[in-house]
C-alpha cells in the first residue's frame, strides 16, 4: 500500500513510517503548498490538509494535527500549541511558556487527530490520546516540542527519555496511526473479496 502524507516534514514522515510499518509514504509533491490551519479543533486542521492533498494530487492523503492539553490552563494550548508563545515561537519558547504557566504535577494529555481523505470525498477520522502529567523540570533529549517536560502515566520519566520502542507504542500519534492501519487493513481485506 502506498499513501500520501500531506506534508514535506522529514521528522513527521520518518516519524509515521515507523508507526505505519508496511505502508510506503510519499511526502506532499514539491511545489503544492500546504493549506494555513485555520480550524478550531484538531480535526478541522488535519481535515483542511488532507482534503487539499486529496484533491490536488487525486491520491487518498492523510494529514494529522496534534497537541498537547494542560488541566491547569483549560486544557490549553491545544490547536495553538505550536504558537503557544506566539506565532513564530520556537519549541524552546513555548516549552518554557508552559513551564512557566502550568505548575508540575499538572494534569496534561497529548492528543493527535488523523485525518484520511480519499479523492472521491470519503473522509476518516482517528484519534490518539496519551495521559501524563507535567514534570517538575524539563528533562530528556529524545523527541521533540513538549516531550521534556511530560510524563507519561505508568512510566517515571519523560516522554523525551523514554525508549523509542515505548513511545511508539504509547504515544498519541501511535495510538491515532494504529487505528488508521487497522482501518486500511480492514479496507484492503474488504476490497480483494471476490463479489457475490
Amino acid at each position: 500500500m502506498n499513501l500520501l502524507l500531506a506534508t514535506r516534514n522529514d521528522h513527521k514522515l520518518r516519524e509515521f513510517a515507523r508507526l505505519l510499518g508496511g505502508i510506503r509514504l510519499d511526502p506532499l509533491p514539491a511545489g503544492l503548498e500546504a493549506p494555513e490551519e485555520t480550524g478550531e479543533t484538531y480535526a478541522d486542521n488535519a481535515l483542511i490538509k488532507a482534503r487539499a492533498a486529496a484533491l490536488a494530487t487525486g491520491r487518498p492523503a492523510f494529514a494529522d494535527d496534534s497537541g498537547i492539553e494542560a488541566e491547569a490552563l483549560g486544557w490549553r494550548p491545544g490547536v495553538r500549541t505550536a504558537r503557544f508563545a506566539g506565532d513564530n515561537a520556537s519549541d524552546g519558547e513555548n516549552l518554557a511558556k508552559l513551564h512557566r504557566e502550568a505548575p508540575a504535577g499538572s494534569r496534561a494529555r497529548y492528543v493527535c487527530v488523523i485525518a484520511h481523505v480519499t479523492p472521491a470525498g470519503e473522509e476518516h477520522l482517528f484519534e490518539g490520546r496519551c495521559e501524563g502529567t507535567l514534570a517538575a523540570e524539563p528533562s530528556g533529549e529524545g523527541g521533540f516540542g513538549y516531550d521534556p517536560y511530560f510524563e507519561p502515566h505508568g512510566f517515571t520519566c519523560t516522554m523525551a527519555e523514554l525508549r523509542a520502542m515505548d513511545k511508539n507504542r504509547i504515544s498519541h500519534r501511535a495510538r491515532a496511526a494504529a487505528a488508521m492501519r487497522d482501518f486500511l487493513a480492514g479496507y484492503l481485506r474488504a476490497s480483494e473479496r471476490p463479489s457475490a
